[in-house]
Formats: structure tokens, sequence, C-alpha cells
């Protein structure tokens, strides 16, 4: 297959004689399924699917993990897009995420294509000698990373039990290992007034729309009592049908952010407060409800980190000084509530795009490039590297065993 980058000529990172050897039989597998790897991520790209909908992208996970020795469970955790691939049977278990859900209008904006087929590499490469390394790879495949926290109800179903480690990596402008992600809460907003006649009759109405404005003008004061990483911004989603009819009805979605939870919870209780000024002073009905499970903060487990980066500089990665402009651009994840429960990691792979950013539409484009491909291939390698490099060392697969 053309066009498919090779991986870099880097030399496998020795650390004793086995373990090597171990990472060049890794290397080799990947070297060999890297056209198949690739083309599932151009495949994913090519038909982006909404959370809780991802079926074509959960079936084709499985096909290809099936294919080389998984075994394979779809529909777990009552959600049908959900998948667990298990492959080796021993004691240390290490979890690979894959997502794949896209947004709407702008399809793989987010890169979750690269996700799951970095998650897949991972995978394949460490279930070719998770015999040798007496380690169990469980893929998890976790649907609506965007708007439904999938990996949430995962593992509050019970997918991550016995889990000792949990993986992924994420496509992003520029590398980096520990990127700082919010704490979110995803909320639901309507009002309900009265209808009237706009002209003939406004004094029987209630404007559903004007709660929502009264709302924002309260929520707009509030950001000057906002932190820096603290983030409120939503959409109306419903605001009436024509001008000369009163509305009474109006919906909106918002999101909510802060450093941690306990800052969440804080942020959150004003910002109800704004939404209920609003019906206050309209007269109108406030209904606000939680659409996702809330997301929480990382915790990046520092052992798992150093183990990556010192694989992925061998795979030729490089990362560059983190400044306060990096810090500024946090965005929120379903994997942090994974990272508080099991020793986590999620760094960012570069997929050279430059100025163009998540969710940004020029983003998706990059999703299907070259780069991207390299790095899908190199962030999965990375990956497996590091579970073996904590299934190979004594003291880290102790560490992780002991919980």
């Amino acid at each position: 297959m053309r066009g498919i980058p090779p991986l870099t000529t880097q030399k496998v990172p020795a650390q004793g004689a086995t373990t090597a050897a171990v990472k060049l039989a890794a290397r080799v597998v990947v070297d060999q399924a890297a056209p198949e790897l690739v083309a599932l991520s151009h495949r994913l790209h090519a038909h982006p699917e909404l959370g809780f909908e991802e079926e074509r992208a959960c079936g084709w996970l499985g096909e290809v993990l099936e294919a080389h020795g998984f075994t394979v469970r779809t529909g777990v955790c009552e959600l049908p897009t959900a998948l667990v691939a298990e492959r080796g049977s021993g004691p240390l278990v290490i979890g690979i995420c894959a997502e794949y859900d896209a947004l709407p209008g702008i399809g793989h904006a987010c890169g979750h294509n690269v996700i799951a087929s970095a998650a897949v590499t991972a995978a394949l490469a460490l279930g070719a000698v998770a015999d040798d390394l007496g380690i169990t790879v469980r893929l998890l495949g976790t649907p609506a990373e965007e708007n439904g926290g999938g990996k949430v109800l995962m593992l509050e179903r019970g997918a991550f039990t016995g889990v000792h480690a949990a993986m992924m990596v994420h496509p992003a402008p520029r590398e980096r290992l520990d990127p700082l992600c919010l704490a979110r809460a995803q909320l639901s907003i309507r009002y309900d007034g009265r209808a009237a006649h706009a002209s003939a009759c406004p004094e029987d109405g209630l404007n559903a729309a004007d709660a929502l404005t009264v709302a924002q003008v309260a929520l707009g004061l509030l950001r000057q009592h906002m932190t820096p990483d603290q983030r409120v911004h939503g959409i109306t989603t419903t605001g009436g049908q024509v001008p000369n009819v009163i509305p009474e009805l109006t919906e909106a979605a918002y999101y909510v952010r802060a450093a941690s939870l306990p800052a969440l919870t804080d942020l959150e209780a004003r910002v109800r407060e704004c939404f209920e000024a609003g019906a206050v002073a309209t007269r109108t009905k406030l209904t606000i409800g939680s659409t996702s499970p809330a997301y929480s903060h990382f915790q990046h487990d520092p052992h798992l980190l150093a183990a990556y980066e010192r694989n992925a500089l061998a795979l030729g990665r490089t990362f560059p000084p983190v400044g306060p402009a990096d810090d500024r651009q946090a965005g929120s994840t379903d994997m942090a509530n994974v990272s508080l429960a099991i020793p986590s990691i999620q760094p960012l792979v570069s997929i050279g795009s430059g100025t163009a950013g998540l969710h940004q539409a020029e983003f998706a484009q990059y999703a299907a490039r070259p780069e991207a491909d390299r790095a899908l291939l190199e962030g999965g390698l990375a990956m497996a590297w590091t579970a073996i490099d904590m299934a190979s060392d004594s003291r880290a697969r102790e560490r992780l065993l002991s919980g």
C-alpha cells in the first residue's frame, strides 16, 4: 500500500537482552500490520459517526482485532457500540483505550480515527508478545467521548475491573506528555414560558428566549470572577420560530469546566444560579439536566509517563517546551475519570496541523494525512513498548499489581 510512512529507524531502547528482543518482536508486528492499521484510520475518517452511534467503527475494530487472535465482545456494559477485546492470560492486565466517535458537521476534527487506530496498533503489538510477558491485553472500545462519557459508564459498569494500567494517545498540533485536562459538567437548559402574539398582545406572553438572554448576561458578568482555568460556553438549540410569536420554549446546551472536580462543583452552582435568574426575571419555568456524567481532572501516572517519554523519543518523537499558552488550550476527556481509578496516561501526538487546532474543520483534514498515519503507528508502538517496560521491570510490575 503506497503512502504509508515507515517507522523511524531509531534503535530499540535496550534495557536488557530479553526486553529488547520483546520490543523488537512488537515492532515487527506493527511494521507488518501498518497498511491494515492506516487503512483502518482512513476508513473511520471517511465514515464519521456520532456518539453512541458508532456501529461501523465498533464493528471494524472488532474485525481487525479478531483476525489477530483477540477474543472480542461487543455491546458490553449495556452500550451497543462499546467493545472489549482481550488476548493473553497473564496476571498483569494492560488496558488500551480506543475512541471512535466524531463531531456533528466536522467529522473527525478531534482525530478519534487516529486514537482508535493507535489503540489497535498497541493492542496488536502487545497481543503478539503477551504470553512472553505474562500479561493480558485488554482493548476497550469506548463510545461517545465527545458528549456522552462512554468511559465513565464503562468504568462504573465494570469494564475496567482488573485493569492495572490504562493508556491512550490523542492527536494534537503539538506533542505533549501531560496535557492539562479540565473537569467538565454538561448541562441541558430548558425554559417554558407562554406564547402570545408579539404585537397584538405581548402582555399575555412569558418569553422563554428572554429568560436565556438574562441568563447569558448573568454568565457574562460572572466571568470577571472566574479563574483563568475556568470556562462556561454553550449554544441555543431551540429559541423560537417566527418573530411575531413570543417564544414559549427555549432550550440550550452548556459546558462548565474547572481545574478540578471540587472547583467544578463550586462553579456549576454559580452557573445554575445565573440560569435561575433568567427564570425569576421572566417568570418562566426552568429545568436543568445533565446530559453526560461529569468528567474529572486528569491524574497522569508519572511512572507510565516517564516510560512513554523514553520510548517515544527512541522512535523519533520530540517534545517541545511547554509554555503558558499550552495550558490555555485545555480540553476535557472521560479518560480523566479512568485516571483517578487506575494508573493512566494520555500523551498528545502531533499530526503536524500547525495552527489548525482540535475541533476545527481543518484539523479533520490533517487527521488522515501521512503525518497522522505516522503518529498513530509510532504512538501505538510507544504505548506497547511502555507496557513492555512495565511488565519486564519487577518493581514496576509489582507496583501495578499491588494497586
